[in-house]
């Protein structure tokens, strides 16, 4: 059973760190989505327990500390497209990659 992604998002990948120690993006990417907003609860990287404001479930795997907003690149300004944290883009705190049960497809899911 394949899941269905019948929404898209822009997506930026966390990339390098600034010279202050500040993460900046690669350029941002749409990509297909099935985004539920609802609280749920997961585990961070950290091994605490947190809740989240979105799950998404992307077509391919995201990062960590990278950012979704649920939307397509035209709705975006020039200036938003370089900083998704100028949009109401989340941040992405939690991640999970998985396989479904006939071992056909990887799954992938992100906690906003």
């Amino acid at each position: 059973m394949k899941v269905a992604r019948p929404q898209t998002a822009v997506y930026w990948a966390p990339s390098t760190l600034d010279g202050f120690g500040n993460v900046t993006f690669a350029d941002p990417i749409e990509i297909a989505v099935r985004w539920e907003n609802k609280v749920e609860l997961f585990i961070d990287d950290k091994g605490k327990e947190q809740k989240s404001a979105a799950v998404v479930y992307p077509i391919s795997a995201v990062l960590l500390e990278g950012y979704l907003y649920l939307g397509e690149l035209l709705d975006l300004s020039s200036a938003e497209e370089n900083d998704p944290k100028s949009t109401t883009a989340k941040e992405i705190r939690g991640v999970s990659v998985s396989i479904n049960v006939r071992g056909t497809q990887m799954l992938y899911k992100a906690w906003l």
